[in-house]
């Protein structure tokens, strides 16, 4: 059905055919948990899925954590064409996870949401999983949301981060690990905890390098703890680059170019605490080659960056992109 263990998708390289593609390989069943979803082609790919007797079930975010309700018309759509749609659960504030489910045999998991901009102007990733414990767990996961279950705690063997459950621990256990590289592709910096680990490497000798948006989608209220964590680990010697050639938006950790850590939660307190989040620990031979060399290649059509001071706005003024008020990192 799929490659062997996993697939990567890479945005915008790779564009939306790859997920058009897994959505229409559902038979019998599709399962779809997401953030923001306004592509057409892909609501279209849902609604033929749902006409050609797959049993389909899509669980939408209410509203950004400004209020702001982006998934009301893909709601009413899925809603007047009979696909069994849900609100996300009240238990969490955001749910931030982008996930898709086929036939409980495969899991997409992303970094990207389902419109036209993470497919055209963000770097971003997906990993398309076929590990029966890590589909299974996703699957569950659907279900203890879309039931409004507060009593579901998922195993942390599968590999899988979830918030708000292990994965501020899992993720500072991934940068514990690394002994020798550790590369980090994040636009926000916003958890003393993961800072923390991040200078534990670079203290014990680990070559860390940080890959960062600027301020490009950082509000107002994040810019103070994230140029403030990107000012500390310049100072500890770590080298600091802004992303150039688009807007960040991926959320990726790579150590000793061994082992990914790929996801939807931010380095940021409510990612880790208050939303619902989603992320995979990745090792396949494949995925990590391809996750390096696309790191690699924005490291080099990078540049080195010092982030002002937090708490003068007169030099928070970046112009390299045009100004996007619907790109606020959650």
């Amino acid at each position: 059905m799929f490659l062997p263990v996993s697939h990567l998708i890479v945005q915008p390289d790779d564009g939306a055919a790859p997920v058009l593609d897994f959505i229409r390989l559902a038979r019998e069943s599709l399962l779809i948990k997401q953030f923001t979803f306004t592509q057409p082609e892909l609501m279209d790919a849902v609604v033929e899925r749902k006409n050609a007797g797959v049993a389909v079930r899509v669980m939408l975010n209410p509203k950004r954590s400004g209020g702001d309700r982006a998934n009301d018309a893909t709601f009413e759509f899925f809603k007047n064409a009979g696909v069994a749609i849900k609100w996300a659960s009240p238990e969490f504030y955001v749910t931030h996870e982008k996930s898709i489910v086929v036939d409980g045999q495969a899991v997409l998991i992303a970094t990207f949401n389902l419109c036209e901009k993470y497919f055209t102007v963000t770097r971003d990733y997906g990993v398309i999983i076929q590990e029966p414990a890590k589909v299974a767990q996703v699957a569950e996961g659907f279900q203890a949301d879309w039931d409004e279950r507060k009593d579901w705690h998922p195993s942390p063997e599968s590999g899988l981060l979830w918030s708000n459950n292990n994965s501020r621990e899992a993720m500072s256990r991934f940068v514990d690990s690394a002994r020798h590289s550790l590369l980090i592709q994040h636009p926000k910096f916003v958890d003393a905890t993961i800072l923390d680990r991040i200078l534990g490497a670079a203290h014990r000798g680990v070559e860390v390098r940080v890959l960062c948006g600027g301020k490009h989608g950082i509000s107002d209220w994040d810019i103070l703890d994230t140029f403030s964590s990107l000012r500390v680990l310049h100072r500890a010697g770590i080298r600091v680059h802004k992303q150039k050639n688009l807007r960040l938006h991926a959320k990726l950790l790579l150590a000793d170019k061994a082992h990914a850590l790929v996801g939807s939660m931010n380095i940021d307190r409510s990612a880790f605490d208050l939303r619902r989040e989603l992320g995979t620990q990745v090792s396949d031979p494949g995925v990590l080659t391809r996750l390096l060399a696309v790191f690699e290649n924005d490291w080099e059509t990078s540049h080195r960056y010092e982030a002002p001071d937090p708490l003068d706005p007169s030099l928070h003024h970046e112009d390299d992109f045009p100004h996007d008020s619907d790109l606020v990192h959650e």
